[in-house]
């Protein structure tokens, strides 16, 4: 793959490291913040991922500060991702704090309806920013609908197989032959899509017919 953490745990752990992150966000979201082309703030993928659990909460608390300080005029939100025990201070700062409700839910769709009504407690609009793993039963096919009729706006950050490498299943070996059933993407480096009745369906949902 070629994404990487940012800032990386090196950073978040070391508040006198934060001035130049302080400056970055300030900067960006001021640039931005009447800007009608932007949607949405997502402020912090992922916190407490790779074992960091709670020592990503300071930053966490620092970012929505500092967006709130500039005042922008689209909402912001940071999304919940992992629904242990161990999580609940980071989803519940998360959860109380953001505009919007913004979930990750990689698994099968009753997993996800699950999700969506313990979600709907906080009577917000509600966005899934990261979904679909065919391998995971998370699929165009059973979810796309349903986030349609319940009216939550949906992503899936993949599009056209290559750097990312995201036909393959986490933890894939590098070298490893092309999947029969790729877990991300939609598209080959050609254009053409991996399943012709994925794009069907994305176009039937979302009217694009």
């Amino acid at each position: 793959s070629g994404w990487m953490q940012s800032p990386g745990s090196k950073i978040v752990n070391d508040s006198t490291k934060w001035g130049k992150l302080e400056s970055y966000v300030k900067d960006i979201i001021k640039s931005f913040k009447a800007d009608n082309r932007i949607l949405l703030w997502d402020l912090y993928n992922e916190p407490g991922n790779t074992g960091q659990l709670n020592k990503s909460l300071p930053l966490l608390k620092a970012v929505f500060r500092l967006t709130r300080e500039v005042g922008p005029s689209q909402p912001v939100s940071v999304s919940v991702w992992n629904y242990s025990t161990k999580f609940d201070s980071l989803n519940n700062f998360s959860l109380n704090n953001s505009d919007v409700i913004t979930f990750h839910q990689y698994s099968k769709l009753d997993d996800v309806k699950k999700v969506v009504k313990d979600l709907r407690k906080y009577n917000r609009p509600l966005m899934c920013t990261e979904y679909m793993a065919r391998t995971n039963n998370s699929k165009f096919a059973t979810h796309l609908p349903y986030f349609k009729k319940e009216n939550i706006s949906a992503i899936n950050w993949g599009l056209v197989s290559g750097k990312t490498q995201t036909i393959y299943p986490w933890g894939s070996k590098q070298g490893s032959p092309e999947p029969e059933v790729w877990f991300h993407d939609i598209f080959r480096s050609d254009g053409t899509p991996f399943d012709k009745r994925e794009v069907k369906l994305i176009k039937e949902v979302t009217g694009k017919r």
